[in-house]
């Protein structure tokens, strides 16, 4: 099997070559793979995916997720400054999954707003160099970022909404943001950027958080005395309706996932197809590509660097025998 080299150092290291080292250390790098990190020996994200775009420079991709983060951040403020001083009922504000995917949201934003910035700015990838658990939990927040704001927004538009949704400014405004544009800033991630397809191995970490916010939710009730979600509330739903909402969210995450998966895998291949050959690789990536190689230039190989990127985002989720 044809898989990617990734650069590190002098020279080209191929995965193969990686997994010289015997069985136990294949098993190892196929499970790293499937988390979506680098084996050893390689480079995490060799090229750049996570902070580059196929469509708009890479300055442009820093400053349009930064604008972003600064969004979610100001609406996150404002919100828990209104609801402790306003309406007196700040101290549920963290109870909501709705405000906890948000904030996941927004980290994520500023997270990958910064890394794409400094890359921009400098022609390096920090994250690259960082501890591979802050590798891992980057990849894995970006796959709650991809698929809870839809089923945040699908469920609150489907059983939560009512006519008081718009009834004030300030209401229709918050409703908009971690209820609409939440869903937007995902799709905006998902599509203008080259992120590869959500690690197979992450959906059960997110099916996993969605289990957890149950003992939050509950913890609410008992401690404060309410329910964050009518849904939840078994006195009025019955045993049987609420575990039916329970399932079903779970299953709904599940169908999410795959969804995006889906879309994201068909962006990936329309790029390769139609689009990377078209664009001119920044000076950035010709560097970072370049470097190790003691070439000059390059564009031949550079687009062939793409090429073996996008297919190794194709091995990324997909089982292998070691």
């Amino acid at each position: 099997m044809g898989l990617a080299h990734a650069h590190q150092g002098g020279g080209e290291i191929g995965i193969d070559e990686a997994e010289a080292g015997g069985t136990g250390g294949g098993r190892v790098n196929c499970m790293l793979r499937q988390l979506g990190l680098a084996p050893k020996g390689t480079r995490f994200d060799s090229t750049c995916t996570y902070v580059t775009s196929p469509f708009v420079s890479t300055g442009t991709l820093a400053y349009v997720r930064l604008f972003l983060g600064f969004y979610t951040l100001i609406t996150l403020v404002f919100t828990l400054a209104w609801d402790s001083i306003r309406d007196g009922d700040g101290d549920g504000f963290f109870s909501y999954f709705t405000h906890l995917s948000y904030i996941g949201l927004c980290a994520y934003l500023w997270a990958a707003g910064v890394q794409t910035y400094v890359y921009a700015t400098r022609g390096v990838y920090l994250l690259q160099r960082w501890p591979r658990a802050l590798q891992y939990f980057h990849v894995l927040l970006y796959a709650t970022v991809a698929t809870f704001p839809i089923v945040v927004t699908a469920v609150f538009w489907a059983l939560l909404a009512s006519p008081n949704t718009f009834k004030s400014t300030y209401s229709a405004w918050s409703n908009i943001s971690v209820h609409i544009l939440n869903t937007v800033f995902a799709l905006i991630e998902l599509f203008l950027t080259n992120v590869p397809p959500m690690p197979w191995l992450h959906l059960p970490a997110c099916v996993l958080m969605l289990a957890g916010y149950l003992g939050v939710a509950y913890i609410t009730h008992k401690t404060q005395g309410f329910y964050t979600y009518s849904f939840l509330d078994p006195a009025k739903q019955g045993p049987g309706k609420l575990a039916g909402y329970i399932v079903g969210i779970a299953v709904g995450e599940c169908v999410v996932y795959a969804i995006v998966y889906g879309l994201v895998l068909a962006k990936v291949k329309l790029v390769q197809r139609y689009w990377c050959c078209l664009m001119p690789a920044s000076p950035q990536q010709t560097q970072h590509l370049n470097r190790g190689r003691g070439e000059e230039g390059g564009d031949t190989r550079e687009s062939e660097e793409r090429k073996e990127g996008f297919e190794e985002w194709e091995e990324v989720g997909r089982p292998e025998r070691v």
